[in-house]
């Protein structure tokens, strides 16, 4: 079957030769059972494979479920996946069937798959390599003819080496691995997708479609997307719904396509996978701002211990320099540190010994002091950091009426890590 066969069957908009590459191997695997995994970022139209892979087997007249991994909570993902038997846990008021039961002779698809639990990837794995499978609460080993194929768009050999995903369900997983490459990497496909979007919501409203000038081209295609096909859509729709005159120009467009973040701003990176959310980097900032800032109070210790303990000889040098250091790194994130600073007139012992922190009679007393405030905030920044997702989780959950749902698409989280903190904090909603 022909590209432009498979596209026109399946709704799939695009020329470029990393979409052509996924849909061909989507196409040849599809009359075998292999298991699929289809790797790329959220937004990039991953949901189009497996549909390929099902329609064109063997498997085609039997069921195809679609499953987010992500959406169900923790506590009930088993059941959700293999079943449960009556009174198998609170709840648990008859017998029920899960998807793998379901599906028997069909094709499952686990969407999100790297949000699985480690204890429901081991259930997975005895699928994938026997077939077999327990409802929750049985004893039972039930057998399933499903075929697997699976989705993320997280960075797999890296959650292997965080010990979040099981190293020997992803070479199961990935018998036969297919990429689908981010829109930016599509660019001759983003206005034929664009154009496709604004028929789509012309018909949809009963309007004009609109058109896009030459710059508003150019600029359409020269931005990043970081939410892909998915932001796409949506921009495409809120400029077909609100701009009145159809012909759209590049100011007219650059209003709707927000700044992307980190571009101009200086963000503490250690080489982590591309795409954190806003929220994540937030963060992640805050986080090294407060480790800075813990050091530098152990380093004053040290100074102060150091003084102690010597002539004071290497003051001047290596701790006052250490101090300094990392009071200029913290200072340019905005964080005041002058009260940790030592004199700049320390430049001989007898300096040394007329600073008010280094007064000997006063040493010991002085050190104590010091230690157990830095031992004090230090647990108090944490403890802050805690109550104030908890006060946001709250937040979010008030006002949402208590429904999961809309509360994480909110915070920016998964509905299962949702459900995790809320059981964490121990919030009543």
């Amino acid at each position: 079957m022909k590209h432009d066969q498979i596209k026109q069957r399946f709704g799939i908009i695009g020329h470029s030769e990393g979409l052509n590459r996924a849909i061909d191997i989507a196409v040849q695997v599809a009359p075998t059972d292999l298991s699929v995994l289809i790797t790329g970022e959220s937004g990039s139209g991953k949901e189009a494979m497996p549909q390929i892979i099902h329609q064109l087997s063997s498997r085609k007249h039997n069921k195809y479920i679609a499953v987010n991994c992500g959406a169900i909570p923790e506590g009930t993902i088993d059941s959700e996946l293999f079943g449960h038997e009556k009174g198998s846990f609170t709840g648990a008021h008859e017998m029920r069937k899960g998807y793998f039961e379901v599906a028997d002779g069909g094709t499952i698809f686990l969407d999100e798959v790297a949000e699985l639990p480690l204890p429901t990837q081991a259930r997975l794995l005895r699928v994938l390599e026997s077939g077999e499978f327990m409802k929750v609460g049985s004893s039972k080993v039930q057998k399933t003819n499903v075929r697997i194929v699976a989705a993320t768009n997280v960075n797999i050999p890296e959650a292997i080496k965080k010990n979040k995903f099981r190293e020997d369900l992803f070479y199961r997983l990935n018998t036969v691995p297919i990429e689908i490459p981010p829109l930016r990497a599509r660019k001759e496909d983003i206005h034929l997708l664009f154009r496709k979007f604004s028929s789509d919501f012309a018909d949809k409203y009963k309007m004009p479609s609109i058109r896009l000038s030459d710059s508003a081209k150019e600029l359409l295609i020269k931005y990043r997307w970081p939410g892909n096909i998915r932001q796409l859509k949506n921009v495409t729709e809120q400029i077909s719904v609100i701009e009145q005159d159809k012909y759209i120009s590049a100011e007219v467009l650059k209003k709707y396509l927000p700044e992307q973040a980190g571009s101009s701003l200086p963000i503490i990176y250690s080489g982590e996978k591309e795409g954190l959310s806003e929220r994540e980097i937030l963060y992640k900032v805050l986080f090294e701002m407060k480790k800075d800032v813990n050091d530098l109070k152990h380093v004053v210790y040290q100074v102060l211990q150091n003084g102690s303990e010597t002539n004071k000889s290497d003051v001047n040098s290596q701790a006052y320099e250490r101090l300094y250091g990392q009071a200029a790194q913290a200072n340019e994130g905005g964080i005041q540190l002058e009260q940790f600073a030592p004199s700049k007139s320390m430049e001989s012992n007898d300096q040394v010994s007329k600073s008010k922190h280094f007064v000997p009679q006063e040493e010991s007393e002085v050190e104590e002091e010091i230690y157990q405030e830095v031992e004090e905030e230090a647990e108090d920044e944490s403890l802050s950091i805690a109550e104030a997702e908890k006060k946001l989780i709250i937040k979010a959950l008030e006002k949402h009426n208590g429904k999961r749902k809309y509360a994480a698409e909110d915070l920016g989280v998964s509905e299962r890590t949702l459900y995790r903190k809320i059981k964490e904090y121990d919030i009543q909603k």
